[in-house]
Formats: C-alpha cells, sequence, structure tokens
C-alpha cells in the first residue's frame, strides 16, 4: 500500500501516531488501575487480540509460555500485525504498542476480559513491561522489535521468513506487578475458555 499514511483508515490505532509517550506514562502512573491482579490481567490483554483475529476467521491457535524468569510469551498463527508502506516507501507498522487503542481505552462501555475488567489495550501490557519483543509474522516480511516500558529501542529488525504467518508478544511485566497477585495454569486455562474460538496451548515452566 504506497498511499500517503494520512489517507489510511483508523480502526483499531491512529495510524499517524508511533510513540504517545504521555498515554504511556499515564498508564504507569496508574499500574493498579490498568492491570489489576498484575501478570493475568495483562496476559489477557494480549490474548484478546488474538482471539480478535480468531474471531475474524484468522489463525486460533494460541500457545502461552510462563517463563521462569517471570516473563510472559504469547504466541498466535494469525495474519500478523498489519504493516504497510507509506508513500515514501518507509515501513510502517500499526502502533499497537506504544499507543492508545481507539476502541477501548478511553470507552467507558469498553468490554471486560475474562478476569471481569476492562480491556484497555495492547499499550498497557507494554508500558508497565521492563521489556516486551514483538515478533511478527505476515506474508509481506517478518521482523522483530524490543521496547522498554513502551518505549522502542530497536528499529523493525528483519528476521527469515518461515512460511508461517502470526504474532509473538513475549513481555517481562514490572516487579511489582510480577508479585501482585499468583498466575496459575488453573487461572489460566479456565479463564481462557471463555474465548470458545481460540484453541489454547499453557505451557508452564516456571517450575524449571
Amino acid at each position: 500500500m504506497d498511499t500517503p499514511r494520512a489517507s489510511w483508515r483508523n480502526t483499531t490505532h491512529d495510524w499517524a501516531g508511533t510513540v504517545d509517550l504521555d498515554h504511556l506514562e499515564y498508564i504507569r502512573q496508574n499500574s493498579a488501575a490498568f492491570a489489576p491482579g498484575g501478570i493475568l490481567h495483562l496476559t489477557l490483554e494480549v490474548v484478546a487480540y488474538v482471539a480478535d483475529e480468531a474471531e475474524s476467521g484468522h489463525g486460533g491457535l494460541c500457545r502461552i509460555t510462563l517463563h521462569s524468569d517471570g516473563s510472559v510469551a504469547v504466541a498466535d498463527n494469525g495474519r500478523g500485525t498489519d504493516t504497510r508502506l507509506d508513500e515514501l516507501g518507509h515501513i510502517v507498522k500499526k502502533p499497537v504498542m506504544a499507543t492508545k487503542d481507539l476502541r477501548f481505552f478511553d470507552n467507558p462501555d469498553a468490554p471486560s476480559l475474562p478476569d471481569t475488567h476492562i480491556r484497555r489495550g495492547m499499550s498497557v501490557v507494554a508500558a508497565l513491561s521492563t521489556w516486551l519483543v514483538h515478533t511478527n509474522r505476515r506474508l509481506n516480511g517478518s521482523w522483530t522489535q524490543r521496547y522498554e516500558h513502551g518505549v522502542p529501542t530497536t528499529d523493525l529488525r528483519p528476521i527469515a521468513d518461515d512460511l508461517t504467518t502470526g504474532t509473538t508478544v513475549h513481555f517481562l511485566p514490572d516487579e511489582p506487578l510480577r508479585t501482585a497477585g499468583s498466575t496459575t495454569f488453573d487461572d489460566l486455562a479456565r479463564l481462557t475458555q471463555s474465548w470458545q474460538h481460540l484453541s489454547i496451548e499453557i505451557d508452564d515452566r516456571r517450575g524449571t
């Protein structure tokens, strides 16, 4: 899509944006409100995007890995995060990590996640994570990018295509959120059953 970025239709995020520092800082200053329950809620915020993709008829497989360092990886087999070329030939990815989700963040009628807390979007996860690595595989190319508290610390780094599509979001919540509440295999298995169009596998490596 080699068209002016200003003409792109905004559905979930504002394509004109890149990093909204004020938005990210607001989340960080209100972490208890945006991540009630800590890791469990943040994980559900990520899985909700996988569920959106599956509900639209793409993918449907989701693998959640709980790592021994307290980080969580959520991988799917959807289309990958939308990535386009602008009129100057620059690669532009939808700013899902560093700007607000227009559907949810400021919407008093935003839906609840399976833990009964309001859905606010992926930027909450990025802002409240010491680091987050977003790996994206699409038919038009694959790349990875690292964030720290929602701010990109690398450019898009191309990675070799492997004939698959999908997204992996691997994040390490800030330490207070890692200890805010226990997240068990059973918690995740029970709550993610709400997304009946997803086939979810949970790999708990915390005891290894």
